[in-house]
Formats: C-alpha cells, sequence, structure tokens
C-alpha cells in the first residue's frame, strides 16, 4: 500500500500521533492481534480495516509508538465464535501479539473477552456492542471502545419520550446484541414514560429474517411505535417489506445504527423517512477533526467513511494513546493503565473510564429522509457518550469486581 508521507500525515492522524510520543527506538514491533467478521458482514467491517489501516500508517509515518513500528495481525472469524477462539490461540501463541482488538458481533466479542481474562492479555473490542462486555461479564483485561446498548438506548429514549406514542411494539435479532438492546429500551423508556405499554416482540434469527412473516405480525398488534434493532440485509428486508405493506405509515420508529452510512446507504430511495436513528452523517459538515478524518480517508481511499472506519481509526488511537502515557506495553500495567487516559477519535476526544473500562466516545442521533435517491441523515445532534451512561453506584452493582 503506498502512499506519500504528506498524505500519511494530513488530517486527524497529524493531531492524534503527535511525534512528542516518541521514545527511543526499541527492537521488535508492538503487535496488536485483531479479530474480526470480514466475510460474514463486510459492509461494516471493510471500511473498518480501511479506518485502522490508515491509522497504522498516519503512526508509523510519525515514528511510531515508543520508537517502534506498530504492527496488526488480523484474522477473519466468520462471524463465529469458535473461529475467533482460534484466531485468538493462534495469534497469542504463534504470533506473540501484545493484546488482542477487534471484534463485530456480541457473542464473538463476549468468547474472545473471556479468553483473554482466563489468558492475562489485554483485549481491547471495537464494536460489539452488548454492556455485558464491560458490566455483568466485565473484567481488568478488557476494554470496550464504541457506545454500548444502553448507552444508545439512553440516546434514543431522549428523543423517544417526546413522542404522544403509548403503544410500542420491537423487533431485534435474537442473539445477545438484540437482546440487550431491547431490554435497555423498554426499561429505560419505561422509566421515563410509565404510561407506555410494549404489546408486542419480534425475534427474528440474525441473518435470516422472514419479513414479510414479521412485517405482517407487527401490523396485526397496530402499535404507535416501533423499536428496530435489526441491521444490514436483515434491515434492507423489513424496510422494503414495511413500505411495501405500509407498515411505517402513521407510526414512529425508532432504530439502533440505521443511521450508519453502510447500513442506510444501500437502502437507496428505498430509505424511511422520519426515522429516530443514531448513525453517523458523513454528508454533512461536521466539526475540523471530523472534516479533518474524512479528507485524508477519503483521499488514501477514493471514497467517503462509513462508521466503521471511524471506528476502526479510533481503535489505534484508542490503543496508542494509553501506551504512549504508560510508557510501556506489559500486559499487567496496560490492564490497570488504560483507565482515565484520554485519546482522539474522527468524533472527537474521548476517555477510557476506569470503573468499568467503556470508553466514552459517543454518536450522532438525528431523523432519516431521501435526498437525490439516498438515504441520509438529517436534523442530528452528537451525543456524547460519558453523558449516556448510569450512576458510578449502578455501575457497580452490575459489574462484578475484578
Amino acid at each position: 500500500m503506498s502512499i506519500c508521507r504528506r498524505q500519511v500525515l494530513g488530517g486527524v492522524g497529524a493531531s492524534v500521533f503527535s511525534p512528542g510520543i516518541i521514545r527511543a527506538q526499541g527492537t521488535r514491533p508492538i503487535r496488536i492481534g485483531e479479530i474480526n467478521s470480514y466475510s460474514s458482514a463486510p459492509a461494516f467491517t471493510l471500511p473498518y480495516r480501511r479506518g485502522w489501516q490508515l491509522a497504522v500508517e498516519q503512526l508509523n509515518a510519525s515514528g511510531g509508538l515508543l520508537g517502534r513500528e506498530l504492527q496488526v495481525i488480523s484474522r477473519d472469524d466468520e462471524g463465529k465464535p469458535s473461529v475467533a477462539l482460534r484466531a485468538a490461540e493462534e495469534l497469542v501463541r504463534r504470533n506473540n501479539v501484545d493484546l488482542l482488538a477487534g471484534a463485530y458481533l456480541s457473542n464473538v466479542g463476549l468468547a474472545i473477552s473471556d479468553f483473554a481474562r482466563q489468558n492475562r492479555i489485554l483485549f481491547v473490542a471495537s464494536e460489539p456492542l452488548t454492556d455485558a462486555l464491560v458490566w455483568e461479564q466485565g473484567h481488568r483485561y478488557c476494554y470496550r471502545l464504541r457506545p454500548s446498548t444502553y448507552m444508545l438506548a439512553a440516546m434514543l429514549v431522549e428523543e423517544a419520550a417526546q413522542l404522544k406514542a403509548t403503544r410500542w411494539a420491537t423487533i431485534a435479532p435474537n442473539y445477545e446484541y438484540g437482546q440487550s438492546a431491547v431490554r435497555w429500551f423498554t426499561q429505560l423508556l419505561s422509566r421515563r414514560r410509565p404510561d407506555v405499554e410494549f404489546i408486542n416482540s419480534q425475534w427474528p434469527p440474525l441473518g435470516a429474517i422472514d419479513a414479510g412473516v414479521v412485517v405482517n405480525a407487527l401490523a396485526q398488534q397496530k402499535p404507535e411505535a416501533i423499536l428496530n434493532v435489526t441491521f444490514g440485509p436483515d434491515l434492507a428486508r423489513f424496510v422494503r417489506q414495511g413500505n411495501d405493506r405500509g407498515l411505517f405509515e402513521g407510526r414512529h420508529v425508532v432504530s439502533f445504527t440505521t443511521g450508519e452510512p453502510e447500513y442506510l446507504l444501500p437502502l437507496g430511495q428505498d430509505a424511511p423517512e422520519g426515522w429516530i436513528v443514531t448513525g453517523y452523517p458523513v454528508t454533512e459538515v461536521l466539526d475540523p477533526a471530523n472534516n479533518a478524518f474524512v479528507s485524508a480517508y477519503s483521499a488514501r481511499y477514493g471514497e467517503a467513511p462509513t462508521m466503521g472506519s471511524v471506528v476502526g481509526h479510533a481503535l489505534i488511537s484508542s490503543i496508542v494513546a494509553p501506551i504512549a502515557k504508560l510508557g510501556r506495553f506489559d500486559t499487567e500495567a496496560m490492564a490497570d493503565g488504560f483507565g482515565n487516559v484520554g485519546f482522539e477519535t474522527p468524533f472527537g476526544p474521548a476517555i477510557w473510564r476506569s470503573i468499568d473500562h467503556q470508553s466514552t466516545m459517543g454518536t450522532f442521533v438525528g431523523r432519516t429522509t431521501v435526498r437525490g435517491n439516498k438515504g441520509v441523515m438529517v436534523d442530528w445532534k452528537y451525543r456524547d457518550g460519558g453523558t449516556m451512561l448510569p450512576p458510578d453506584a449502578e455501575v457497580l452493582k452490575l459489574r462484578p469486581a475484578t
């Protein structure tokens, strides 16, 4: 992958990876063992890979980390926990990586996290959203970058609580992420609005939704509002069947991640109108940090970034900043030393929380519409992740002592 030094140092990387962190030249590279669902979820993970590749290029062009080259050794988990565990074993035993990172699906992330706990190696989860990763099954060797299902639910509830709707139905994939998302949304909305009731829940299998059956089941219940947690191809099938059968007419829809470009853009002119969503309004002018990232990414790859690209780039900076501050990268130092360390992301600054190892990286909340036969996100606002978490006393009840 050839790229000139000026391009590498351009954009967000110039501020994220300051040469001021460089120490004396080390010997071997610092190695990250990265595992993700490249073959089973390419819409998100391929841009994600381009994001971390750009960040690694930027870092190494500016002198590396602690004077060493940063290397990422990547493996495909095929969306299967068993494959992910074999990859983790190989990366640790054969490739001698210094830490593990990545994962897309929540069940895969939980499997890698348990491996990290048993083998005492750091795992920085980039994408898995289940709260169990940092709460019920949290431990000192696991950190998580993206906003969790609780955080996304809290962001959406801020908007959903303003709706007049009282009769709600839900649809979510029947695995850890979908179950967690529905649980937190229903709990948090019910606290804000004791008058709401949840009258129906649909649990299609991940990647195998029978959208016509689901749409009919929801329509028969006559909800005033729908919570959607489907994504990827399942989302596309649900939206198109819902449009064809008039499910969304006169109803509010609140939806996790639908505003992310990798899920919204493939819908084209079928994209829904007026859904309240979390996502990334990449077509809009945001702040200087994000605009610099978009410019550097577009120059490198000839295309606009997606949410996956943002997560991939932020993953590297979230690892680099604490190691640079510690001045070392042995596991025990990193396990305790990431806490309260700040790092830059394409969405602005974030920190690693010591209390639960969750980052405060946030995301955008807005509405969907169609412009020029393309789905876009409008009327957006950025929600800082640190403001969307429960009080520390609640967190301590949810997370075991580790």
